[in-house]
């Protein structure tokens, strides 16, 4: 998936839109390099385990799982790849621009 989420910071680089990326790789250096070999610009936090803290808090047993997140932080859509993901992110920037009276930054 990383050219697919790769596009994804490149396409909506001026919207609110954050990429997050949770890993459960054993050797930290490798993933260290795999990051870098990948072009992983986006946070990516290490959970060391399948049964990490961040694995199990949000009950992460496939992967890749994906959350999407409203400009409110509440889950909207779950496990929604290719062409439906990229439409979703586009409904919650829309929601997110007609929100009156609400200013929505990106945090990036």
């Amino acid at each position: 998936m990383y050219p697919h989420e790769r596009s994804l910071v490149k396409q909506f680089a001026d919207q609110p839109f954050v990429l997050l990326g949770i890993n459960s790789d054993s050797d930290r250096e490798e993933l260290k390099k795999t990051l870098q070999a990948e072009q992983i610009t986006w946070r990516s936090w290490w959970d060391q385990t399948i049964d990490g803290p961040i694995h199990t808090k949000w009950n992460v047993t496939v992967r890749p799982t994906i959350y999407l997140l409203d400009a409110d932080g509440v889950i909207r859509y779950k496990d929604v790849m290719d062409r439906e993901l990229d439409e979703a992110i586009a409904t919650l920037l829309k929601e997110a621009a007609a929100r009156p009276g609400k200013r929505v930054e990106s945090r990036e």
